[in-house]
This record gives structure tokens, C-alpha cells and sequence, in this order.
């Protein structure tokens, strides 16, 4: 699936007056993951299980 295709959407948590962001878009099968700074860039693409245990971590790190 292309990134236009995809439906990307900034995290609540990302800070908004720096730029620094994170893009998510959520599919049946992966979530993507790109830097909002350069969208035409590298991007990740995680299992659900993937991203709950990042989350997971990502939380008890915050």
C-alpha cells in the first residue's frame, strides 16, 4: 500500500510547536509508522503486536 493511500494521523502526545512528530496510519494487517518532517521518507511498518508491546514500553519509559 502507498503512503498516499494511507490515512496518517499526529499522535495527541507529539509536540506540536517544534515539529517533532510522529504519523500513524492504521491497517488490518500493520501499523505505519513515518516522521511527519519527511513524508515522502523511510517509514516503518509494524505488526499490531509489534506496536502494542511498543507502546507498552514507550509508557513505562514516559
Amino acid at each position: 500500500m502507498s503512503s498516499d493511500e494511507l490515512h496518517w494521523f499526529t499522535s495527541s502526545h507529539s509536540s506540536s510547536g517544534d515539529g517533532d512528530c510522529v504519523e500513524v496510519a492504521l491497517t488490518p494487517g500493520a501499523i505505519h509508522v513515518r516522521d511527519s518532517k519527511d513524508r515522502q521518507g523511510g517509514r516503518l511498518a509494524l505488526s499490531p503486536e509489534s506496536w502494542t508491546d511498543f507502546l507498552a514500553h514507550a509508557r513505562r519509559q514516559g
